[in-house]
């Protein structure tokens, strides 16, 4: 009883096949592999994006060196608490 055999399995399929029909199948099928897609390029593009963020701004020893002239400059990461 715990889990179904693969006659029951199909069994289920080929009723889901009779109640819907192959060509509506076909669409949902499609339908879902386009939101699979989209949503594997929206974590790369996310990815990306958050990566190339990190690229453009410089490390931290840089930025040290950098306002190491100006001893006035204290260089401090402010966070908002929300």
């Amino acid at each position: 009883m715990g889990t179904f055999s693969l006659w029951h399995w199909l069994i289920v399929l080929l009723i889901v096949v009779l109640v819907f029909g192959t060509k509506k199948l076909k669409n949902i099928g499609q339908d879902l592999g386009g939101a699979v897609k989209g949503f594997k390029d929206g974590i790369k593009d996310g990815n990306a994006s958050a990566t190339d963020a990190d690229a453009n701004q410089p490390a931290a020893g840089q930025v040290a060196n950098q306002s190491h002239a100006d001893a006035s400059t204290i260089d401090v990461q402010a966070k908002h608490k929300g």
